[in-house]
């Protein structure tokens, strides 16, 4: 080969290799990383965050999720004013961290009716309906928290005042689930996962559905640091984007939300399916806020001495940011 055609081809070769290492080296879309948080890891109603990272649907909106677990809400609305995360999944009443000066913002109305939240109780002990809880003693998480207020609530509801049934707090499921089993208390405020492992393993069952005597609240909702709205809410739209695809998703793909489901609470086939079954008419498919639900949540902070008096809950939240389609 005359040398001139050796050199064209090999500058021909070596541009073509350098093409194909830039198309090797460089993603097919750039991933922002976006920090999510979950106040309970296990919590079925923050499985959008994990079915949108497993089905690469926040992928496709161009963010990459760093999910963080905390031990509640308190703990999550710490991380959010910590600048730990940018965004938070967490419960309704957390709007009145807003109202005491935190520097958040809620986003979105993620669930409604409290259907992640029962009363379980001993199989095989003495309460069989609520009306024996009267001067019972039955656990929450922590003081101050949505699981202390509805059970003031409940007492509220069954004539004996906010106090006829004795509400403690104990922090952690796997603490108040070793009270109940050790006779300590007479019942649990806890989520579904837990009870049904307790009716699962045989020694609890489910008292009291809350959704059944909450039917205007918003259970979960969707927060973000105001600083991260303000410096990039383009990320919030695309996360609040995929996170109602995720949820649309779990509607339409039962066996799919079910496995990812179990690998993320780390229960059995048969519990995911109940949670599944029990929790998915929960969620809020819009992310629009309902007045009397916000009205319903004005009143707790009031009830649980959490503010003197009810918020103006219009400046708690912004809707925004929500999809345009939903």
């Amino acid at each position: 080969m005359p040398m001139g055609n050796r050199r064209v081809v090999i500058a021909a070769l070596a541009a073509a290799l350098g093409f194909a290492a830039l198309l090797a080296g460089a993603p097919a879309q750039a991933q922002t990383k976006v920090r999510v948080g979950k106040a309970i890891a296990v919590n079925f109603a923050f499985l959008g965050a994990d079915v949108g990272v497993a089905t690469g649907i926040y992928k496709k909106h161009g963010i990459s999720l760093d999910i963080v677990n905390f031990q509640g809400s308190a703990k999550l609305q710490q991380g959010l004013a910590a600048d730990a995360i940018d965004i938070g999944l967490g419960s309704g009443p957390e709007m009145a961290f807003i109202a005491k000066g935190a520097p958040v913002v809620a986003i979105a109305a993620l669930a409604d009716p409290p259907r992640t939240i029962v009363l379980v109780v001993r199989k095989d002990g003495p309460i069989k309906t609520p009306q024996d809880l009267k001067d019972r003693t039955i656990s929450c998480s922590t003081a101050g928290s949505l699981t202390n207020w509805m059970g003031h609530e409940l007492s509220k509801q069954l004539g004996w005042g906010p106090n006829g049934i004795k509400v403690t707090p104990l922090g952690g499921m796997a603490t108040q689930t070793a009270a109940l089993k050790t006779k300590q208390t007479d019942g649990m405020i806890v989520e579904t996962t837990t009870a049904f492992k307790t009716e699962e393993e045989g020694f609890g069952k489910i008292l009291i559905r809350f959704a059944d005597r909450f039917k205007h609240f918003h259970v979960h909702v969707i927060y973000a640091r105001k600083e991260f709205v303000a410096k990039h809410p383009d990320l919030v739209r695309a996360f609040l984007a995929g996170w109602f695809e995720s949820v649309n998703y779990m509607f339409d793909h039962k066996d799919k939300t079910i496995e990812i489901a179990q690998k993320v609470a780390h229960v059995s086939k048969s519990i995911a399916e109940k949670n599944y079954d029990e929790l998915m008419p929960m969620f809020n498919r819009t992310g629009r806020f309902d007045p009397e639900a916000l009205s319903a949540l004005a009143q707790s902070y009031v009830d649980m001495h959490i503010l003197p008096a009810k918020p103006d809950m219009s400046k708690l939240y912004t809707e925004n940011f929500l999809p345009k389609t939903n």
